[in-house]
């Protein structure tokens, strides 16, 4: 049995994060009743203060935004899939006391689409240009043979997406925020902006679509999501990536080697139901 260790999601604003159900689930189902996991409203400079304080209990952190870079600088290594996108989500506590980060919202991606029989795609487009969409071209790298074109706002953002497409090796080509519904004509669209952003663009959607990856979950199923549904088309929601990425932190941070998916998902959709 492992002994009793702590666990929690930091960022700011935080109060929303599902993080904590899909953990406690986790532990939960694999009779890890002494573990736990917390929420923490913890800005960029509250960040070293707060992993400072952390004693020999702690196994590990979740990061979520404003974190994911200001944590760098306080780990001992990180791993390449979080170097190659300079954002780190998850963080492990190795019984020596090293810090190591990682990333798993790039596999979590690769892993949602894949449980929907996404396993190559000849081209996909991005709609938006934040740290999601980083994490969208690195996940893209892998599974993409042609191009990718990122639809952004500003000739700054389309700067930065070509950039991350030079760093990580993908063809990435921009276009103008006012040309996004021509990204409908790619087998994959990854919609990686807030809430409420897209759904302008629900009218737009093609009567023959693809695979539409929207990272939000809540509210669920955005505007864009329900009309890419009607049309048939295959549909993967930030629930999907949420758990699958939650996942990969259960097994890091516990170190059991599979942990369960179905009864994350399950605990996720009963927390949002619930909201």
């Amino acid at each position: 049995m492992v002994a009793a260790r702590r666990a929690a999601v930091l960022g700011s604003p935080i109060a929303h994060s599902l993080s904590p159900v899909l953990h406690r689930a986790a532990y939960a189902e694999l009779g890890l009743d002494d573990w736990s996991y917390d929420r923490f409203e913890v800005d960029e400079a509250g960040l070293p203060g707060f992993v400072g304080e952390l004693d020999e209990s702690w196994a590990g952190l979740s990061l979520t935004m404003p974190l994911k870079r200001a944590v760098i600088p306080l780990l001992d290594e990180i791993s390449d899939t979080a170097a190659s996108v300079e954002a780190v989500n998850t963080v492990v506590f190795g019984e020596d006391g090293r810090r190591t980060g990682d990333n798993t919202d790039i596999p979590g991606m690769l892993a949602a689409l894949r449980e929907r029989g996404v396993e190559k795609v000849e081209s996909a487009a991005i709609l938006g240009a934040g740290a999601t969409a980083s994490s969208a071209v690195a996940a893209l790298a892998r599974i993409c043979g042609g191009p990718v074109t990122a639809y952004v706002r500003s000739e700054a953002r389309a700067e930065e997406m070509r950039g991350w497409g030079e760093r990580l090796g993908v063809d990435v080509r921009t276009a103008p925020w006012d040309d996004a519904a021509e990204a409908f004509a790619s087998p994959l669209v990854v919609a990686t902006t807030p809430a409420g952003t897209t759904n302008a663009l629900a009218t737009a959607v093609p009567d023959a679509v693809g695979t539409l990856f929207d990272v939000l979950y809540d509210p669920w199923p955005t505007a864009l999501a329900a009309a890419w549904s009607e049309r048939g088309g295959k549909v993967v929601g930030g629930l999907d990536l949420l758990v699958h990425q939650a996942v990969l932190q259960v097994e890091q941070m516990t170190g059991v080697p599979k942990a369960p998916l179905a009864a994350m998902r399950a605990a996720g959709e009963r927390a949002l139901a619930a909201r």
